[in-house]
């Protein structure tokens, strides 16, 4: 039986047309061989198995290739081409950093530099996994790596960059290598499954691109495993199967039992989900995935984003189609939550069973405030022309509690429609957390759909202020004196997060503008709600009838904290310097 040949190693990229995804490395280093312009070190970085190997070994072929094609790419034939493709070449020569990381490790190869190459016009240096070297290594490895002979050429190769000696990094030529993207990755697999006469689905090559997470030399291991899962019939099932990954369709069930408000049939899916072996975390972030997915499928403009094979994408598109953005975002920032409080929850299924109730009823509260604000507009419509509330005397309005609208009751014949004053109660009720408002605050589920009807509702508040034909200069010692007995009503009122607000701050007076200043804009929008009866109380109190209000955001400034070890540490060592004379004594480093 012949010895099986891993297609990672089978298919890896002899010439630079061949390599995937990498375009603009390979459009480089072509140039600048066809130039002549050949830099003396260079440095590929990028994650695991997107080329940086192959590359340098591509590159190091050509350099010494004897008869170059016009296209910049090795010819294979001639004498150096075949002792590097048979592993006997005594011009190119590669050290793994990883097992040979020591000073005498580094000498040795010093010294090897300067015995000129035996064949070929170049003798090449591939140094792989090189942020492995001590920093003694690297230190002994400076001067050579600046001025090398001649024909020497180092190509380092690493995963880690930030490991690597400032002074490693500028004396080479730096080629950032980048993930690669699923179409590109799906292609290519698609390619080798026709050489091998392998049967293949799409969809499934595409979810093997995805879970490569930008690795080829990943996504053709797990090529290789569910081929012989499969028996040489790659199926999108059995690569779900194999690679344990929750199958679309879940989701898109799952999202249709949420938008037809079926609680019900939603858990059973997570039930069925759990008895499979997932994870409830695994699921909740799949489920956060697939409705982003929704979200960038409602525009045209971000449908490239969506990186599933075409018929996955007709799928999302139907979805999307009948669900809104205010339902999909409202969806999202619940298993956002979710997703982040599962881990230290004690109760981990109750958390996502309790994301995926609130799901199910966001339609029902999206439509119940639709409804809320419709019904007060309609109640303010059927009121007939000669029903109007009169302007109270300035009197009348001072002695009015200040927690409470200013409104006259009027009764006149033959009418049998609601006055203003319930439904003045009707929209504190809706805005102050009742019903649908304090569903809103416990789910944060943004009303995309009504903010319009209670913007005009809103303005129709503005009548209930109390008005008055006196217009006297305010002093501020006057002004000052009413605005904390204003805060102690509020306080004797039980309206605390007002006077908190009132107290925090003291206000400006500006004319007849009062300036009050909010940390954010949650105190802006509670002051708001307040505006109405701290004017009826300062109006008649200072008898100026055209004072206003308006709220100043503070600035605040944004501090940075530290997050990775490498930040953690400066921000140490700015503290105290002598931490960096002790790394530096002890030669330690920063895992």
């Amino acid at each position: 039986m012949d010895n099986f040949i891993v297609s990672a190693r089978k298919y890896r990229p002899a010439t630079f047309d061949s390599v995937v995804g990498q375009l603009h490395i390979t459009n480089t280093l072509k140039n600048a061989i066809h130039s002549n312009q050949l830099a003396q070190a260079f440095l590929f970085c990028g994650p695991r198995g997107v080329g940086k190997t192959t590359c340098a070994r591509i590159l190091a072929k050509t350099i010494n290739c004897e008869n170059i094609s016009s296209s910049t790419e090795a010819c294979g034939e001639c004498e150096s081409c075949k002792s590097f493709a048979g592993g006997a070449s005594f011009s190119i020569h590669e050290l793994d950093a990883a097992s040979n990381n020591s000073v005498d490790d580094i000498r040795s190869l010093i010294d090897q530099v300067r015995i000129p190459p035996q064949t070929g016009k170049y003798k090449i240096y591939i140094i792989d996994e090189v942020h492995m070297l001590s920093q003694a290594a690297f230190n002994a490895f400076l001067k050579t790596l600046e001025e090398p002979p001649s024909y020497a050429i180092f190509i380092l190769a690493t995963t880690e960059k930030h490991k690597i000696l400032p002074t490693i990094l500028s004396r080479c030529q730096i080629f950032d290598f980048n993930r690669i993207r699923v179409e590109d990755m799906s292609n290519h697999l698609a390619s080798i499954a026709k050489k091998e006469d392998i049967t293949f689905e799409i969809d499934g090559l595409h979810v093997i691109a995805q879970k490569a997470d930008g690795g080829l030399r990943d996504a053709l291991s797990m090529f290789d495993q569910i081929v012989s899962f499969s028996n040489r019939n790659l199926t999108y099932q059995a690569v779900i199967e194999n690679l344990n990954i929750l199958d679309y369709d879940y989701y898109f069930n799952l999202v249709e039992a949420i938008k037809k408000e079926d609680a019900a049939e939603a858990l059973l899916i997570l039930d069925n989900v759990l008895n499979r072996g997932f994870d409830g975390g695994h699921f909740i972030a799949g489920l956060s995935g697939h409705l982003r997915n929704l979200l960038i499928t409602k525009e045209p403009k971000t449908l490239k984003l969506l990186e599933v094979s075409e018929n996955v994408k007709k799928r999302y598109l139907e979805q999307s189609s009948s669900l809104s953005s205010g339902l999909l975002l409202s969806a999202l920032n619940i298993a956002n939550q979710c997703e982040i409080s599962y881990k230290t929850s004690k109760n981990q299924r109750l958390q996502v069973e309790l994301a995926l109730l609130k799901m199910c009823h966001i339609a029902a509260a999206i439509q119940l405030g639709i409804n809320g604000v419709s019904t007060q507009v309609d109640q303010k419509k059927k009121l007939p022309s000669s029903v109007t509330t009169p302007t109270p005397p300035p009197a009348a309005a001072a002695k009015t509690e200040p927690s409470e609208p200013v409104v006259t009751k009027v009764e006149p014949p033959k009418v049998t429609a609601t006055p203003t004053k319930p439904v003045v109660e009707e929209k504190k009720s809706f805005s102050s957390g009742k019903g649908w408002g304090s569903f809103k605050s416990a789910v944060d589920v943004p009303n995309l759909n009504t903010v319009f009807e209670e913007k005009a509702v809103e303005e129709e508040q503005e009548n209930d202020l109390v008005q008055g034909t006196e217009f006297r200069e305010v002093t501020f010692n006057s002004f000052i004196g009413k605005w904390n007995e204003l805060a102690e009503k509020m306080k004797a009122s039980n309206r605390i997060t007002i006077y908190t607000i009132m107290t925090a701050n003291p206000p400006r007076l500006q004319g007849n503008i009062i300036e009050i200043d909010v940390e954010n804009a949650i105190q802006s929008d509670q002051l708001r709600e307040g505006k109405i009866d701290m004017l009826n109380y300062l109006r008649p109190a200072l008898q100026n009838f055209s004072l206003d209000m308006q709220t100043v955001q503070l600035e605040q400034a944004v501090i940075r904290k530290a997050y990775t070890s490498q930040e953690k540490y400066q921000a140490m060592a700015s503290k105290n310097p002598a931490l960096e004379v002790l790394r530096k004594t002890f030669n330690l480093g920063l895992s």
